[in-house]
């Protein structure tokens, strides 16, 4: 369950995480992404309400989420689908979201979600959610409707255009930002790019297939971490050099200083700083404790070889020593019996 407030320490709990996912992830196989939304939305004790206001299919969209939810060991799974903006004022809608511990927005038609949620009591409710610990996702639509900035529509390429693509207004969950989906797939690099040099203040995320990008608020820094199977893109406009603001119509930008993060799974990335977060390398325990035996092995070794007297004969002698006085130790003889009375060695030790 998400956490309450705690009276003790008078501290609001953190925000709970967003997921926000290319589109198009896993539901037959490994179903990793979806797995993990799950978890942590409290796994057996979780409370997922399904937000299905971008699909233009009808109940059946909510019945595979239903069931797949289940399967992965949610307790309760809501439907949630205000169709206008009425809808999204009336209060049974709001009080649907009083209690679930995740929220899950599908896809579709992100500017249909935006012009019926956003701005509304039940937009409202979806940010008190969080900010009592509940996790946010959404795939595709639900994902580009998390940043404060939208891509409504526009087509695909590699090269930023003037007017290629058009923008309005996310819930802003994510602040100062502007997330794509079905990213590398459709190949939506350039309507990023666009976005970005017309509004050099914003990040641009794009968030490939069977990909999340999971941001949690930690120290007062909005961290992002990589999960799914594809990449996080970003672009970071800082310090861009365009001629945005005067190029004609359909004319391609200049979009120069641009910095770009590739993020595959596992890696983690600041959003507050616009920076990576160094990775810490993992080590098993059963191959930290080789390695460590290795490192003993080969300090005897170097002992041995340094002695005056190391012949070949003669290491052999002492590695045999070593190994009949471990073998008595496990057996629990008596330390005299431990090695071998001295003899001559018959290849000679000259």
């Amino acid at each position: 369950m998400p956490p309450e407030w705690d009276s003790a320490s008078q501290q609001q709990p953190a925000p709970g995480p967003l997921m926000i996912i290319g589109g198009a992830e896993d539901k037959l196989r490994r179903r990793s992404v979806l797995k993990r939304f799950v978890e942590a939305s409290g796994g057996p004790d979780a409370r997922i309400a399904v937000i299905a206001t971008a699909s233009s299919l009808g109940p059946e969209i909510v019945e595979v989420y239903d069931a797949l939810f289940r399967k992965l060991g949610a307790a309760d799974v809501v439907s949630v689908r205000p169709e206008s903006r009425d809808q999204a004022h009336d209060p049974s809608y709001v009080e649907s979201l009083r209690d679930v511990t995740g929220i899950f927005m599908t896809g579709g038609n992100q500017l249909k979600l935006s012009a019926v949620v956003s701005g509304t009591p039940f937009g409202d409710a979806i940010h008190a959610a969080r900010a009592r610990g509940a996790v946010i996702a959404g795939t595709s639509a639900g994902a580009s409707i998390q940043s404060s900035h939208m891509v409504a529509f526009g087509v695909g390429g590699a090269t930023p255009k003037q007017r290629m693509t058009q923008v309005a207004a996310g819930l802003g969950l994510l602040t100062e930002s502007v997330v794509d989906q079905h990213f590398d797939q459709r190949n939506r690099y350039g309507r990023l790019l666009m976005i970005v040099s017309q509004s050099p203040q914003l990040l641009g995320m794009g968030v490939d297939e069977d990909t999340a990008a999971v941001v949690t608020v930690e120290d007062d820094h909005e961290v992002m971490r990589v999960i799914g199977r594809g990449a996080v893109t970003i672009f970071d406009p800082s310090r861009i050099v365009t001629n945005a603001f005067e190029a004609k119509r359909s004319a391609p930008l200049l979009a120069s200083g641009v910095v770009l993060h590739v993020l595959p799974e596992g890696s983690e990335f600041d959003l507050t700083t616009r920076s990576l977060v160094p990775s810490h390398q993992r080590v098993d325990e059963a191959e930290a404790h080789e390695i460590i035996e290795a490192g003993r092995d080969l300090r005897q070794l170097a002992r041995d070889i340094a002695a005056d007297d190391a012949s070949p004969s003669v290491w052999r002698r002492r590695r045999n020593r070593r190994r009949h006085a471990a073998v008595h130790d496990e057996l629990g003889d008596p330390p005299g019996d431990a090695a071998p009375p001295h003899t001559v060695d018959q290849e000679g030790d000259r």
